[in-house]
């Protein structure tokens, strides 16, 4: 096997009849060590599972929603496998990668940068996309029907990916996604720290932009807590809404009052996002 294909395994965990398994292998796509995280639900012993990614926000790890989302008991009754990556290469200590939450360590935000001394280690969309997937479907009991979902800077990353890969994922959806990056200060800074100052190269990361692009008719189902202290600021639903009503795209907006940006508000929806995805998961077989 290449380097790239083998996996060491960090911990095990029964839960739900299934198993938490933390892998670390190379990347190539990133040039460093990784560690990500899979669910297997019970059925995984006997057959081949669907698969939903999760793909986390800022400053987290793969260990996030494993530990805090509370997923793995509806995710054993349907089921789905859970495949959650980190949120940036490890290790590099580049210039400035850890000076700011925002920025850098736990902030790759699902781009492939092109700026030095980024470019060499984040591409972080390559990765996600392409690499990871090898990889997994490789090791894993997998039926080759999947989905994606996602928090914050993740919900950006899964709306990206499943916009820019019309037909490969059954479903998307997230919670409090930056649905407009190029126009945020999280997206602006990252963007045009990793990407350059020329914001038509922001575009193909930007969900309101690929939208208005017709890049796919994907249906997009999203929460929103309006007690999110990002609202306003950074996330701005409004945006994507507005597009989606200007080209008659598909979308599914809940604003769920009194909830913040946390896990707890996460906890509470995400078997509602599980039943979402497992049943058009079945749609696809």
């Amino acid at each position: 096997m290449t380097m790239s294909e083998s996996l060491s395994l960090v911990s095990a965990s029964k839960s739900f009849g299934g198993w938490i398994k933390r892998y670390k292998h190379h990347s190539r796509a990133l040039d460093c060590e990784m560690i990500f995280a899979i669910y297997l639900p019970p059925q995984a012993e006997n057959e081949t599972v669907p698969l939903m990614w999760w793909l986390s926000g800022l400053t987290c790890t793969d260990e996030n929603f494993m530990q805090k989302a509370g997923a793995q008991r509806v995710a054993a009754e349907l089921g789905i496998a859970i495949v959650c990556p980190d949120t940036s290469p490890r290790g590099l200590d580049l210039p400035g990668e850890h000076d700011s939450y925002d920025f850098g360590s736990g902030a790759g935000f699902y781009v492939n940068a092109t700026r030095e001394p980024w470019s060499r280690h984040y591409r972080m969309y390559d990765y996600v996309a392409d690499e990871l997937p090898s990889v997994v479907r490789q090791h894993f009991p997998l039926n080759g029907r999947e989905s994606i979902s996602g928090h914050s800077m993740g919900g950006h990353g899964a709306l990206v990916l499943a916009l820019r890969h019309p037909g490969r994922y059954s479903a998307v959806s997230a919670f409090s996604p930056v649905v407009n990056p190029s126009t945020c200060p999280w997206g602006k800074k990252a963007f045009s720290n990793y990407l350059g100052d020329d914001a038509g190269a922001w575009t193909q990361y930007d969900a309101c932009e690929l939208v208005a692009k017709g890049a796919s008719r994907q249906p997009l189902f999203i929460d929103q807590g309006e007690a999110d202290n990002f609202l306003e600021e950074q996330l701005r639903p409004e945006r994507l809404e507005a597009v989606c009503t200007e080209h008659d795209h598909p979308l599914t907006l809940r604003r769920q009052p009194g909830y913040d940006h946390s896990y707890f508000f996460i906890a509470t929806f995400i078997e509602d996002h599980l039943r979402y995805h497992a049943e058009r998961l079945q749609k696809q077989a």
